[in-house]
């Protein structure tokens, strides 16, 4: 008998949204439930949702922006371009720093410790690419790129988070989906995201929440370019960071 396996990915501190999910969960009735990483970063309480998902149980992997709290040299390199200069540096000495004193070094332990990868069956769940967490195909990479990154995996569904657009694309002899992102999705549709693997078919799952609410909860923290966040949150897509005026 298969099991009903619920993907939940790129939850970015956003209990709100996060608690959302949780809630429509119990109407799906999945067997199991994996976290595909990104737990912290860009939220307004980033203990929370790691405490929940511990509490839970849940399997999962990490993400980039968890790594990049016991890694800053990876988000350096990836972020080198002198078009991400402002967000780098507002990474590296406000965001870290912060989320490590916010999380803790017994949360930070634990998330240093989840897998790049889980696998069971013919279930493959990682947070972008196999072997790296910071890169991966876009939404509307090619069949050929998406086999290519993905086909190794010796698995028939393999579910990727990152790029917080979902998709579900089905290959001849594998099924390659993005389970979109909890907090902060680009296609568009501001609601939470997240994929349900039945029986090898993946269907996304749409859920809302309070946008507003996470807005606030934001803007009463120190978080640093707080509006800039919430458009992101708002318009449900990638918006640039604003100009600033260099003193």
């Amino acid at each position: 008998m298969s099991m009903r396996i619920a993907v939940v990915s790129d939850v970015h501190d956003n209990v709100a949204a996060f608690e959302a999910v949780v809630a429509d969960l119990g109407q799906v009735g999945a067997d199991l439930v994996v976290h595909g990483g990104d737990l912290v970063g860009t939220g307004s309480r980033p203990p929370d949702v790691i405490d929940r998902i511990r509490a839970l149980g849940w399997p999962g992997v990490y993400g980039n922006a968890d790594e990049m709290l016991w890694r800053p040299e990876r988000l350096a390199e990836v972020l080198a371009a002198p078009q991400f200069e402002r967000m780098r540096d507002m990474l590296l000495t406000q965001v870290i720093p912060a989320s490590l004193d916010a999380i803790g070094r017994d949360r930070l332990a634990w998330l240093r410790a989840l897998p790049i990868r889980w696998s069971s069956g013919d279930v493959t769940v990682v947070h972008a690419g196999p072997d790296d967490a910071w890169r991966s195909p876009a939404a509307n990479a090619s069949d050929e790129e998406l086999a290519r990154v993905y086909g190794g995996l010796g698995t028939r569904v393999v579910v990727y988070g990152h790029i917080h657009v979902s998709f579900v694309r089905r290959l001849p002899s594998l099924t390659i989906a993005n389970s979109g992102s909890v907090s902060m999705s680009y296609d568009g549709d501001p609601r939470a995201a997240y994929a349900v693997i039945d029986d090898g078919q993946v269907t996304i799952r749409r859920v809302e929440y309070d946008v507003e609410k996470e807005i606030a909860r934001l803007k009463a923290t120190p978080y640093p370019e707080a509006d800039w966040m919430a458009e992101i949150f708002r318009q449900a897509r990638y918006v640039p960071m604003p100009d600033r005026q260099r003193v």
